[in-house]
């Protein structure tokens, strides 16, 4: 699955990410899975909701990937 980074944004924040992707109803679900360590971003386990993701990186949750575009 690919997502796009909204048109003149450098980045997108994880939380907001899972949200695009459709992986989270809302936001406080979003900070639930990652504070449990259950998200990786580029093969690591990420705990941080604001982590940036910028172009080319993808993050996984629940055996599905999704690349930053």
């Amino acid at each position: 699955m690919q997502i796009s980074i909204r048109e003149g944004d450098e980045f997108i924040k994880l939380g907001q990410a899972m949200k695009k992707a459709g992986l989270v109803g809302s936001g406080v679900d979003a900070k639930m899975f990652i504070q449990d360590g259950l998200v990786k971003v580029n093969g690591e386990v990420e705990t941080r909701r604001g982590r940036k993701l910028y172009s080319g990186d993808s993050f996984s949750f629940e055996d599905k990937t999704v690349e930053i575009m």
